[in-house]
C-alpha cells in the first residue's frame, strides 16, 4: 500500500536532517504554509544541491544525534557546505532541497508522472478508509495526521520544476534514497 506521508516522509529523510537547523532558526520572509519557498529551480541549483548532499552525508549521523537540538559546530559546518557548493547560505540550500523534495514526493516512480501533494493525500486517504488489516485506531490516527497536512498541502507554483527534477532523478536517488516504491 502506498500512503503518501510515508513517501514524503522517505523523500524528505536527508532534507529533514538539513531541515532541522534551518527551521531552529525560524520564518523567514516569503514562505509559504509549508514553511519554505517555493521557486522556480535551475540546472545549478540541483547540481549544487546534489554535491552539497554527498558532502553532508558523512555527518548525518551526527546530524541524527543531536535531533532538534542544533549543535553550532554543525550548524557552521552546514553553512560552509551550502557556501563551498553554491548557495548563499544554509536557508537557501533547505529551500532548494525542499523543492525538490516537493516535486519527487508527486513524482510515481513507475510511469514519471506527476500529481500535485494535495491530490497525493486525498488518494491516500481513501485508500487507507478501504484498508481492512489496519488497527482501527492506528487508521484514524493516520487520517487525523493526513488531514491535517492536507491544510497545509499546496500545489506546486512553478511546474517545470517537474522537468528539471525528473532530469536529474538518478542523482537525487543516489544522494536521498529512492522512494519506498522503487525499493519494493
Amino acid at each position: 500500500m502506498r500512503l503518501v506521508w510515508l513517501r514524503t516522509l522517505a523523500a524528505s529523510a536527508a532534507l529533514g536532517l538539513l531541515a532541522v537547523s534551518v527551521m531552529a532558526q525560524g520564518p523567514k520572509q516569503g514562505e509559504d504554509e509549508q514553511g519554505f519557498k517555493q521557486m522556480r529551480l535551475t540546472d545549478k541549483q540541483i547540481q549544487n544541491f546534489i554535491s552539497a548532499q554527498k558532502e553532508i552525508e558523512p555527518i548525518s549521523s551526527k546530524l541524527e544525534a543531536a535531533g532538534d537540538k542544533p549543535d553550532p559546530a554543525l550548524e557552521r559546518q552546514l553553512e560552509q557546505i551550502a557556501k563551498k557548493n553554491g548557495f548563499s547560505s544554509l536557508d537557501e540550500l533547505g529551500d532548494v532541497g525542499s523543492n525538490i523534495s516537493m516535486v519527487l514526493s508527486g513524482l510515481d516512480p513507475k510511469t514519471g508522472q506527476f500529481t500535485e501533494l494535495p491530490e497525493l493525500i486525498k488518494k491516500d486517504m481513501e485508500e487507507l478508509k478501504r484498508n481492512k488489516e489496519m488497527p482501527q485506531k492506528e487508521k484514524n490516527q493516520a487520517l487525523a495526521d493526513m488531514q491535517e497536512a492536507l491544510k497545509t498541502a499546496a500545489p506546486l507554483q512553478f511546474k517545470e520544476n517537474v522537468a528539471l527534477v525528473r532530469k536529474y532523478q538518478k542523482q537525487l536517488d543516489e544522494v536521498l534514497g529512492p522512494s519506498p516504491e522503487k525499493k519494493q
